[in-house]
């Protein structure tokens, strides 16, 4: 059997204090009572807002005309009851909220409610037509478009004073001998990275990534997309030392096709269409 969803003047406050649970959880992932007294404050701005709207929307013919079953009510409270080790721990949590099973069913009714009238009223939204589509396509080119990525590895020797082997002359020698190395044996370069780089990435063979331009330090960028695939840098300097580039691969720039993009964009103006629509109804309210 539906239960009845009409909105009732002798909703229980209490239901109320769900929207700061929420609140809570979602702006700090924590619990309201253990929040600073700024934090609370904050959670109470949003729990009020929430529940201001949620308020409003089940006053509407809209809602009144909205049924949830028994048994999806019952599903979204056993899904807020997975979130605990046992029924002990939930039955308490909801205790220290001001809320009780009863409350929170409640709780979960208007908010099944507010979700459903929503979902009504962005369904009323225009449909997004085919020449809107090829037109979004058309105006963001910059959107469809994957620029070129290399892939690459890198070694760093620093320069610092206070360490004599870390001195300009002591780095640039240390480094030009490994340059020297890697020109005999380049397939060596992960295990040069890792037995000399100065770079945390030492750890991972010298591994930066898959890097698209502006990444790096702009002498680095420009090197590093100089570079033929599988070429090893000269000696380059950044603020940091003394730098070796290995561009292991290079991904091509590559376009998006209108029809590769198609449904892609018709999901984004139809979601943004019914924001639009859900936006200019509550203001109506």
């Amino acid at each position: 059997m539906p239960m009845s969803t009409q909105p009732q003047d002798s909703t229980p406050p209490a239901a109320y204090r769900y929207h700061r649970l929420r609140a809570a959880s979602q702006r700090f992932q924590c619990q309201f009572e253990a929040l600073e007294t700024a934090q609370q404050r904050e959670v109470e701005r949003l729990a009020e807002r929430t529940w201001a709207l949620e308020s409003r929307v089940l006053r509407t013919p809209e809602a009144r005309d909205t049924v949830i079953s028994e048994r999806r009510l019952t599903e979204a409270c056993t899904e807020v009851r997975r979130r605990y080790a046992d029924e002990a721990e939930f039955v308490a949590d909801l205790a220290r909220n001001g809320l009780d099973v009863a409350t929170l069913r409640l709780a979960l009714q208007r908010e099944l409610i507010f979700d459903a009238v929503m979902m009504r009223v962005g369904a009323r939204a225009a449909p997004v037509t085919a020449e809107a589509v090829r037109a979004f396509y058309d105006a963001h080119p910059a959107q469809f478009t994957t620029p070129e990525r290399r892939t690459v590895r890198h070694i760093l020797i620093t320069i610092n004073a206070d360490y004599p082997e870390n001195s300009r002359e002591a780095a640039r020698a240390r480094i030009e001998q490994l340059a020297a190395e890697l020109q005999a044996q380049p397939d060596s370069f992960g295990t040069l990275a890792q037995r000399h780089s100065e770079c945390p990435t030492a750890l991972e063979a010298g591994q930066l990534g898959t890097l698209p331009r502006g990444r790096l330090y702009p002498e680095l960028d420009a090197a590093l997309f100089a570079l033929p695939a599988g070429a090893i840098s000269g000696v380059l300097e950044s603020e940091l030392g003394f730098h070796l580039l290995w561009c292991e691969r290079i991904e091509p720039a590559r376009v998006v096709t209108f029809e590769q993009a198609a449904s892609h964009i018709r999901e984004r103006l139809e979601a943004s269409q019914q924001q639009a629509a859900q936006k200019d109804w509550l203001a109506r309210l």
